[in-house]
């Protein structure tokens, strides 16, 4: 009997690449397009319909069933609400980690369950691998989409039941499998940012769930500078949306043109620090905290263990030193200084190749 796998059809090129290789590899396939997203909700561009019709297409194509399922409910109390709660406190949540972890791999995979099926597969660039007796997030061919940032907040559990049969192909392979099998999304544009805002600025869809509120935009030495139109509306390291324009900074007429960045937010104050220089102290930090850390392995790293970590998605790993460590909290501190660590996003780390976990970040200096 053929072993029976879910995957989770996006409507994209990377899952209908996946669902094809599986079904080429003798299992059988069923396919299920998750509607995380409703429409009416304030602001939404999320074309769901027109996506499971792709998604159906692919479907009909390679020969498997597409299927369609409502995590909606599910979706906005377990990902949607914990994004703007955190927004709320000053935080910049990614909402693509919230949803592998409670979504896709929580929620979906219990779906396949009451199906019968115990694997599913995405069309994530991750590999699994085992280490240390333990399944584990290994780096995938194409590298410069490795996409276990996103991942690791998933247990050796979850991925004990998952497929991720792009790690072995970089995109651009993935994209050729497509055209040679006439599949109508092979060059289909890949989906960036946060899949519910679409192609809005982010300011304009956050402002009609959460409100904003103005306050002083100031430098480093609390001069008053303009007004920001809300602390939701800003990420640190921003330089776009400043709207500064041409008001110079302390250092003289030099300045004059130079760019602003967001470089500090105060909650309690409601003000935002902006400063010129891309590379300013106030946007450096060398040594980063992660509370709420998620071990792959069930155990933490020991301090004085030399590491590589990422703050951000496609950031090169950086190399880095345990400092402290407990079950819940980890200090790390950076060879080198990192520019815009952001509270909120996550801190993940790795063992050369091989993510151990990561949790969200707490605190920098």
């Amino acid at each position: 009997m053929k072993k029976k796998v879910v995957v989770g059809m996006s409507g994209g090129v990377d899952s209908s690449v996946t669902a094809l290789l599986l079904k080429q590899q003798g299992y059988d396939v069923v396919g299920l397009f998750m509607r995380n997203w409703e429409y009416g909700i304030k602001g939404s561009q999320c074309p769901n319909r027109i996506e499971f019709e792709d998604a159906k297409r692919v479907g009909e194509i390679i020969g498997i069933e597409v299927k369609g399922k409502d995590f909606v409910e599910e979706y906005r109390t377990k990902v949607f609400d914990v994004f703007l709660e955190g927004l709320k406190k000053g935080l910049t949540p990614n909402p693509d980690i919230l949803c592998n972890r409670e979504i896709k791999f929580n929620v979906f995979l219990n779906e396949a369950k009451k199906m019968g099926v115990d694997m599913i597969a995405t069309g994530h660039y991750a590999k699994i691998a085992k280490y240390k007796d333990h399944f584990v997030l290994d780096t995938p061919k194409d590298s410069s989409k490795d996409q276990s940032y996103f991942l690791h907040a998933l247990s050796s559990e979850q991925l004990s039941h998952a497929m991720f049969p792009l790690g072995d192909l970089t995109k651009t392979e993935v994209r050729e499998i497509a055209r040679e099998n006439n599949l109508p999304v092979s060059d289909k544009k890949d989906s960036t940012g946060i899949c519910f805002i679409g192609n809005q600025r982010f300011d304009d869809f956050i402002t009609q769930h959460l409100k904003a509120i103005p306050g002083d935009m100031i430098d480093e030495n609390g001069k008053v500078l303009g007004k920001h139109k809300g602390l939701i509306c800003y990420t640190l390291g921003q330089r776009k949306g400043i709207g500064l324009g041409g008001i110079k900074g302390l250092e003289g007429e030099n300045n004059t043109h130079k760019s602003w960045y967001a470089a500090k937010k105060d909650i309690k104050n409601n003000t935002l620090t902006v400063v010129q220089d891309t590379n300013h102290p106030l946007l450096m930090s060398q040594t980063v905290e992660a509370s709420h850390m998620h071990w792959v392995l069930e155990e933490a790293p020991k301090v004085g263990d030399k590491l590589v970590a990422q703050i951000r998605y496609r950031q090169q790993k950086q190399a880095c030193t345990v400092v402290e460590v407990n079950e819940d909290k980890v200090l790390v501190k950076f060879d080198k200084p990192q520019r815009a660590v952001t509270l909120g996003q996550s801190l993940v780390l790795y063992d050369g190749q091989y993510c151990l976990g990561g949790g969200f970040i707490s605190d920098y200096k």
